[in-house]
C-alpha cells in the first residue's frame, strides 16, 4: 500500500479583536482549521471499475490517508491493511474542494463489505455516529473479537500520569485550544502516537489508520488517551482495534460503558488530577493501587 498525500496546516491565524477587563485590542489569534473531507472508494468488480462516496466528515487537513483507511477499517468496510492498493488525492484543479476529496484504490480481487456502511454522506465534527442508519449498523463486527486478550498490568501512577502526557505533546491545541487528540501509550506511560482533529472520532480514526497503515493492529496491549469525552462510537473504534484499555479525560456515555462491558474493556473517566473513575474493569487487566 502507498500513499501520496500532502500535508496541510491544521492551524490557521485570523485577526480578531480581544477584550480584556475594560478594554479591547487587536491581535492575532490561532484557529483549528476544519474542513470537509470526502472520502470514496475504488474498485474493481466483475472486471468493471466502480467509485463510490462513502462518506463526508468534517476533519483537520493533516494525516488524511491514516484517516481515510481508518474509517474503512473502524466501519467494517476493510479488515486488512493489504486490502489497500493505494490512495489518492484529487489532482489541483479538478474542482473547487479537489484537495478534501481522497480515493482508497482497493487491492484487485478484494470486494468491499459496503453495507457495513449504513452512513448519510455527511458526519459532523463533533458526531461519527450521526447519520447511522440505526443503533445496530454501527455494532461492527470486530476482527479481533475472538482474539484471546492478554493479561496487562498498569500501574495507578502510570494512569495518573497519562492525561498530562497527552497534553503536553497536544502541540495544535496548545495553539488553538479546540481540538481533540487521541494517544497510544505503552503499560509504562510511553506515549508510543498522537493524532489530532476537531473531530475526536477523526483523531482515533487517523490513530487507528496509522497502527492498521504500519501493521500494528491488534492494540491489545496499549492504552487509548481520550482528550475528551469516551462516546459509544470511540469505544466500537477501540474495539475495533483490540484495545483492552481506554481512558478519558471526559465522561463516558451510557451506551460506551455497555459497550465496555459487552467488549470486557477497561473504561476510565474522568482521569485528571490523580484521579479516575473505573466504570468497566477487564477481568485480564490489573490495576497495580500502590
Amino acid at each position: 500500500m502507498k500513499a501520496g498525500i500532502l500535508e496541510h496546516n491544521p492551524v490557521k491565524k485570523i485577526e480578531i479583536v480581544r477584550a480584556k477587563d475594560h478594554q479591547s485590542f487587536s491581535c492575532t489569534d490561532e484557529v483549528s482549521v476544519e474542513e470537509p473531507l470526502e472520502i470514496r472508494v475504488s474498485y474493481l468488480e466483475d472486471g468493471q471499475k466502480l467509485k463510490k462516496n462513502i462518506s463526508v466528515t468534517m476533519r483537520t487537513p493533516g494525516n488524511d490517508a491514516e484517516l481515510a483507511a481508518g474509517f474503512l477499517f473502524t466501519e467494517g468496510i476493510i479488515s486488512d491493511p493489504q486490502q489497500i492498493k493505494k490512495v489518492n488525492r484529487l489532482q489541483a484543479g479538478c474542482s473547487v474542494n479537489s484537495g478534501n476529496v481522497i480515493t482508497v484504490e482497493l487491492s484487485a480481487g478484494f470486494i468491499p463489505q459496503l453495507m457495513n456502511a449504513d452512513r448519510n454522506f455527511y458526519t459532523t465534527s463533533s458526531c461519527g455516529v450521526c447519520g447511522k442508519g440505526s443503533i445496530e449498523s454501527i455494532k461492527t463486527v470486530s476482527p479481533f473479537q475472538n482474539l484471546k486478550k492478554k493479561p496487562q498490568m498498569v500501574s495507578l501512577e502510570t494512569i495518573y500520569q497519562l492525561a498530562e502526557k497527552l497534553r503536553t505533546f497536544q502541540n495544535n491545541f496548545s495553539a488553538t485550544g479546540g481540538i481533540h487528540a487521541s494517544g497510544i501509550f505503552d503499560n509504562e506511560g510511553n506515549l508510543l502516537a498522537l493524532r489530532e482533529d476537531v473531530g475526536r472520532h477523526n483523531a482515533l480514526d487517523k490513530l487507528i489508520g496509522n497502527a492498521l497503515m504500519t501493521g500494528q493492529l491488534p492494540l491489545q496491549d496499549r492504552i487509548l488517551v481520550l482528550s475528551g469525552r469516551a462516546s459509544f462510537e470511540l469505544i466500537q473504534k477501540a474495539a475495533m482495534a483490540g484495545l483492552s484499555i481506554v481512558a478519558a479525560i471526559g465522561a463516558p456515555s451510557s451506551l460506551a460503558v455497555d459497550l465496555a462491558k459487552e467488549f470486557d474493556m477497561t473504561l476510565l473517566g474522568f482521569l485528571r488530577n490523580n484521579r479516575f473513575n473505573i466504570y468497566h474493569k477487564s477481568s485480564q487487566i490489573e490495576i497495580i493501587m500502590e
